[in-house]
């Protein structure tokens, strides 16, 4: 098959790839020309990511044929795909975190002549690739001190440093807020433009819709259908029910019920020295949804709730007590938990087990007795495990073999099992497919049905919307609005975080 009279540049034929326990890609075709946008949506482990790792040389396939310019190749490798133009922003992060910008960008593919590195003309390079991309980093700072939106940036600003002809996106909006990741939209479109062929990756169908050419829909690490998108105009339900098997219809919606007295307060919390005080309340049974841009404060003013790091200046009031919280540990004590919006790096031990990582907390609130096995934690996971529909063949499979989506219900279940009493989520469905998201609204109702409270911080504005009893906006490290019922809408928040709002429609409280 060709497309418009031409021949694909990628064709991936009847992949297969088996891990210990888990077919993760059976028989999966699909094929991309150059200057084609064709998304790639399924749920958390349907084989999205094997199969860009298995066409990037990071996996070899046991079956099939990977087609590359007309060339048949049984297997790649990661200097035969990059030789032949192929590159990826793969979902997990692989910067080196004591470097700098320029420095990550360069590491491999250092700029010089005759064996010596030319720093200013890797940092010139770095620069101009900013200016045309409309990015702003400070290109001296590490990245173990930048945020996870701008090491996003930063991977982005790498893979298109090689000139590639085939680039593949996995989740690369994942970390961003609306306005940057309608920038990098754009950019995906202008990158297809001059001629490149992206393999795009996303769980957001409406940004999939908004700039895919085709669609393809992989579920069990097959292909369901590949749908043509050239109108923009496909239907998001019917793509839904072929991710998941069912109709979008029959999503849960989040129920009603009542919210009780103020449980949880934070009266003139203070970051650091010079930032704003802040002070805010949560009831008892309420999801209190924060919202920003990246870069507003909203983590910061989390992280100095929880302890990490110690907070300047404020209280936190807790059922009537103030609490003395300088680490995370104590606030552990007093059942506050906080699920991380930096699974990889702050919310899960990559190299431990399911178990292991569920157990994190328990351990030191659940589990009694002096010595305690693995083999006698199973047990007591399997059932989490399964209601989060963690996608393992085994509760003793490293973390990090599994996918991104499935890693964040990890991190949720530990904090899940240790039945605390309050919750910060960090942008919790990050990365999650739309029937994991669904289980996740489930199971947060089902905590403030309880009578637990919720603070979630989250980017998507449908997501803070549908689940919020009351949202604050935070700009600049300060909170300029209190929203309520009929006044939480998609542009009021939008114009609250950018300070745009008119007189008329400004609610602070």
């Amino acid at each position: 098959m060709t497309r418009e009279g031409k021949e694909p540049i990628i064709k991936m034929n009847n992949i297969v790839k088996t891990f210990p326990g888990v077919k993760a890609l059976d028989r999966m075709t699909v094929d991309l020309y150059l200057g084609e946008i064709h998304c790639l949506v399924g749920e958390n482990g349907a084989g999205k990511s094997t199969l860009m790792k298995v066409l990037s040389g990071a996996y070899s396939p046991d079956e099939g044929e990977i087609w590359v310019d007309g060339v048949m190749y049984s297997h790649m490798t990661s200097g035969l795909s990059k030789n032949l133009g192929i590159s990826i922003i793969y979902q997990e992060n692989i910067l080196v975190p004591w470097m700098n910008v320029v420095e990550n960008i360069f590491v491999g593919q250092e700029a010089g002549r005759k064996g010596f590195v030319s720093f200013k003309a890797e940092q010139d390079r770095t620069r101009a690739l900013c200016d045309r991309l409309g990015i702003s980093l400070d290109l001296s700072r590490a990245i173990n001190s930048m945020s996870v939106a701008q090491q996003q940036f930063v991977k982005v600003l790498k893979a298109l440093n090689s000139n590639p002809r085939v680039l593949i996106m996995d989740e690369p909006t994942s970390m961003f807020n609306i306005e940057d990741a309608g920038r990098v939209l754009k950019l995906v479109q202008d990158i297809a433009k001059s001629g490149v062929g992206i393999i795009y990756i996303s769980h957001f169908l409406k940004e999939v819709r908004q700039i895919a050419d085709r669609i393809t829909v992989i579920r069990d690490g097959a292909p369901v259908n590949t749908y043509d998108n050239s109108g923009r105009d496909l239907d998001l339900d019917v793509v839904v029910s072929d991710m998941v098997g069912r109709p979008a219809s029959s999503f849960y919606v989040k129920d009603a019920h009542p919210v009780g007295e103020k449980v949880f307060e934070v009266i003139d919390l203070q970051v650091e020295s010079s930032a704003p005080k802040v002070s805010f309340h949560v009831n008892k049974g309420e999801i209190l949804g924060v919202a920003g841009m990246v870069g507003s404060g909203r983590t910061e003013i989390a992280n100095a709730i929880f302890g990490a790091p110690r907070r300047h200046g404020g209280r936190v009031i807790f059922n009537g007590a103030e609490l003395k919280i300088r680490r995370p540990v104590d606030s552990i004590q007093h059942k506050i938990a906080y699920i991380t919006e930096d699974r990889q790096r702050l919310g899960l031990l990559l190299n431990a087990s399911i178990v292991e990582n569920l157990a994190l907390v328990g351990l030191q609130t659940k589990i009694k007795g002096a010595f305690v096995t693995l083999k006698s934690l199973i047990p007591k996971f399997k059932q989490i495990i399964a209601d989060l529909r963690i996608k393992t063949s085994n509760p003793m499979q490293p973390v990090s073999t599994l996918s991104g989506g499935n890693q964040q219900k990890v991190v949720l279940g530990k904090w899940l099992y240790a039945d605390f009493e309050f919750f910060i989520f960090d942008e919790p469905t990050r990365g999650i497919d739309v029937n994991a998201k669904a289980e996740f609204y489930k199971i947060m109702t089902q905590l403030t049905g309880e009578g637990k409270s919720i603070i979630l911080i989250s980017s998507d504005l449908p997501e803070l919307i549908s689940m919020s009893d009351r949202v604050i906006v935070i700009r600049k490290g300060a909170i300029t609005a209190m929203l309520a019922g009929e006044q939480i809408t998609e542009n009021a928040i939008i114009r609250h975080a950018l300070e745009v709002e008119s007189d008329e429609s400004r609610q602070v409280g």
